[in-house]
């Protein structure tokens, strides 16, 4: 049985598995790990073993590379990209800021490692709020690429001072707010999950404080909130905004709840290209090694280090 070689052969390579929520099932049964961006960043930087084997995207095994630089980093899947990632690049990143000169560069975990080298603070979902409310007041701050979270984390800090990239995950950019609504009417004792990478999240936010959403649980928070939130509410029914596979590991850990993807629809191609067979391979032939070079991941390593120190 695949999944038992490739538990026998984490032993014998020293390797750890790390996974994140939204990969296939049996991806997530094999892993040693599986959480958001920050816990997986976390876990890559304290782990003992010699190789890390990382059930992600491009961008994530890079992050494990410039914190792990004497580790071997693999992915299974070189295609396994992201289209916000992709939404802005280094050039791009350059000319906004001679734009802005002074400005204080805040980039969203989901880049690349070039444009983290151009940053002053990395974040995720989960600490961008309090990675902005770290920096003075009085400095612009430049939001990249996320203009959902982005817009979010405005809200949340209460800053004029903010520009943001105009960027998206095509599949937070789906996830609509009349959709959710039909969702909750049609399940009322549902509580409301929402990640605020979701094009949703604003009119959520405005709907909540004029009362449309009455006296019904609202949360915004990352992958990894949203897991602690489902495990310590007394609610048994959630409607979850984010991508569904997750829902796999919700449910795991939750047995007597019930989940209902904000949209079916809401699948990542990129993530969902990692599959048993080609973490098998990947661990099996030591392929395909993710390397950062040295210039690049050095200074890349102080915005993560950043982030990393923000809860």
């Amino acid at each position: 049985m695949l999944h038992d070689k490739i538990m026998q052969l984490k032993k014998e390579k020293d390797a750890v598995i790390l996974a994140h929520n939204y990969q296939l099932p049996e991806v997530q049964d094999v892993a040693d790990y599986v959480g958001d961006s920050l816990g997986l960043s976390r876990q890559a930087a304290k782990t003992p073993h010699k190789t890390i084997l990382f059930c992600g995207v491009h961008f994530m095994a890079e992050t494990a590379a410039i914190i792990c630089p004497d580790k071997k980093v693999l992915i299974p899947d070189l295609a396994a990209g992201c289209s916000l990632a992709d939404s802005i690049n280094v050039d791009q990143l350059r000319d906004w800021k001679q734009q802005h000169p002074g400005a204080i560069t805040v980039g969203y975990v989901n880049t690349s490692a070039e444009v983290k080298s151009e940053l002053d603070y990395c974040c995720t979902s989960s600490n961008a709020v309090n990675v902005v409310k770290a920096i003075p007041k009085d400095k612009d701050v430049l939001f990249l690429p996320d203009m959902f979270l982005g817009s979010y984390v405005a809200k949340m800090t209460g800053r004029k001072n903010m520009y943001i990239w105009a960027g998206e995950c095509h599949v937070h950019a789906g996830i609509r707010s009349e959709d959710i609504h039909k969702l909750l009417d049609s399940n009322p004792n549902s509580e409301l999950l929402v990640h605020p990478e979701c094009s949703c999240t604003s009119q959520i936010m405005y709907d909540v404080a004029v009362g449309d959403y009455k006296n019904r649980q609202v949360q915004i928070m990352s992958t990894e909130g949203m897991m602690n939130y489902a495990k310590q509410s007394t609610g048994q029914n959630f409607v979850v905004a984010t991508e569904t596979g997750i829902l796999y590991r919700m449910q795991q850990q939750n047995p007597e709840k019930n989940f209902i993807p904000a949209s079916r629809g809401a699948i990542c191609q990129y993530m969902k290209m990692i599959t048993l067979d080609k973490v098998y391979s990947s661990l099996m032939e030591e392929k395909y090694e993710v390397r950062v070079p040295k210039q690049t991941a050095d200074k890349a390593r102080l915005a993560i280090d950043r982030m990393l120190a923000i809860n």
